[in-house]
């Protein structure tokens, strides 16, 4: 019987967890989790009778393990309101509705004329699919600089909190990257894929973007983390922060700070880039180097809660974004209320709004009370909302999202290549080959898969 040490207890090493022990029940399994609570980014916080999500709040879904996991664990997914299909950009100073399809977006106001006849002309723009490329050149490459402005741009900011001028575009978007390198375009791309799928007799839509419906619980994403640390039970442990790995025969031995140590022989480093680098500094240098290079700015979540008769504005939709032009303090607000039911008591709403990111990390760090000035502020001028908030709960992550930059791809060879010297030892999480629910659930299985092939 293999004993298998996994370090860090967030969505990717309580799922590698599961699927072991789904495939291989007489392995003996155990997650080590720094913090007192498992879930990592996921983490659901009932107060006062708002919903609110300290990171994470849904997944897609347009990928079936997510959605097989939750029927296992006897969870029921739950997809977002068709109010939510309503997403808007702040430009020029008042919402634009995201066009939805072609006659929506010839309507629409957010791009001007020419804005809107240089991305048509993204059809006859030739296709040279470079290996590495920013999202920002590609863009600008692709579509021209007032839709990466206006809608490439405030993208990157919704789902990776990040700077499109530094992310790497095939580690980001990878779907992106191949539309281009296989059809030479984007909307040729679409186009062709769209009469594949019509031969098919499929329905559905071909889009450049990731598809699918957000989708979450009744109880929010917790619930996710809930059932799986009902399933792992002793075999979880909390407040176990790693610090050192040494090799020991085939084995290894996992140093924890409390001085304490556990003997494995599968040793998966499932937590955050830098904590996983920090854990390898004295074992392997130059893998701990190259994982450290993983950079995370910080980002703070405001939940700010309403009584109804206090808000005039429309808030039937997933919320906005902004972007980074129009040099506000936030990156977004998204209507959490609107997007699914039990999020807020009867009678009230809630917004929760996004603050820091690569642009602006360290705002994010400010003191509560400046946070919750700037953000008031924001609220008034993009959709006047002036009311003192009757609910606040800030939630800061001083280490927030893993960004993709140029070179990540090179990273991940590396990465690689190190660990191939390395028989028995993993590295997993949403530090490398995808950041959303989804990517790591995906990638748990696989790494389930390959370490009950290959490493017992």
């Amino acid at each position: 019987m293999g004993r298998i040490a996994i370090i860090g207890g967030g969505i990717s090493g309580l799922s590698l967890a599961y699927f072991l022990m789904e495939r291989a029940p007489d392995l003996e399994v155990t997650v080590f989790e720094s913090e007192k609570r498992p879930g990592g980014k996921i983490w659901t916080d009932r107060t006062e009778g708002f919903l609110c999500e300290w990171g994470v709040n849904g997944f897609l879904d347009n990928r079936p393990m997510t959605l097989a996991l939750s029927e296992k664990l006897s969870l029921a997914p739950l997809r977002s309101n068709d109010a939510s299909r309503k997403r808007f950009i702040f430009s020029g100073g008042e919402l634009h509705r995201l066009p939805e399809s072609p006659p929506a977006f010839l309507s629409s106001r957010l791009l001007s004329l020419s804005g809107k006849l240089r991305v048509l002309a993204e059809m006859i723009v030739p296709g040279n699919a470079k290996d590495e490329e920013t999202l920002a050149a590609f863009a600008r490459r692709r579509l021209g600089t007032e839709a990466y402005q206006k809608l490439i741009d405030p993208m990157a900011s919704g789902i990776y909190a990040g700077d499109p001028e530094t992310l790497s575009l095939r580690a980001c978007f990878p779907k992106v990257y191949d539309l281009e390198k296989n059809y030479g375009g984007l909307i040729r791309g679409m186009l062709k894929l769209q009469k594949a799928k019509k031969k098919q007799g499929s329905k559905d839509r071909v889009g450049a973007g990731p598809g699918g419906v957000l989708t979450s619980f009744y109880n929010g994403m917790g619930e996710l983390i809930r059932m799986l640390k009902e399933r792992l039970g002793d075999q979880l442990r909390l407040g176990y922060r790693g610090t050192a790995l040494e090799r020991k025969g085939k084995g290894y031995i996992q140093h924890f700070s409390d001085g304490s140590s556990f003997e494995a022989d599968v040793v998966v480093l499932a937590s955050p880039a830098y904590a996983a680098a920090e854990i390898l500094k004295a074992f392997d240098k130059k893998l701990s180097g190259i994982v450290s290079e993983i950079p995370y700015p910080s980002l703070s979540v405001a939940c700010f809660g309403y009584r109804k008769e206090k808000i005039k504005a429309d808030l039937a939709a997933f919320g906005y974004l902004i972007p980074s032009r129009e040099k506000r303090k936030i990156l977004g607000t998204l209507y959490d209320s609107s997007i699914f039911p039990n999020r807020a008591p009867e009678g009230r709403v809630l917004l929760r709004s996004m603050v820091g990111g690569a642009r602006a990390s360290d705002l994010a760090m400010e003191q509560e009370s400046l946070l919750v000035d700037l953000i008031r502020k924001e609220l008034a001028d993009i959709i006047g909302i002036t009311a003192e908030p009757d609910f606040v709960r800030i939630y800061r992550h001083e280490m927030a999202i893993p960004q993709y930059t140029v070179g990540h791809g090179e990273r991940l060879r590396n990465i690689d290549a190190a660990l191939g010297r390395h028989s028995g030892l993993f590295l997993t999480g949403n530090a490398y080959r995808g950041i959303g629910v989804n990517d790591c659930i995906e990638n748990s299985a696989k790494l389930a898969e390959k370490i009950i092939e290959e490493s017992l």
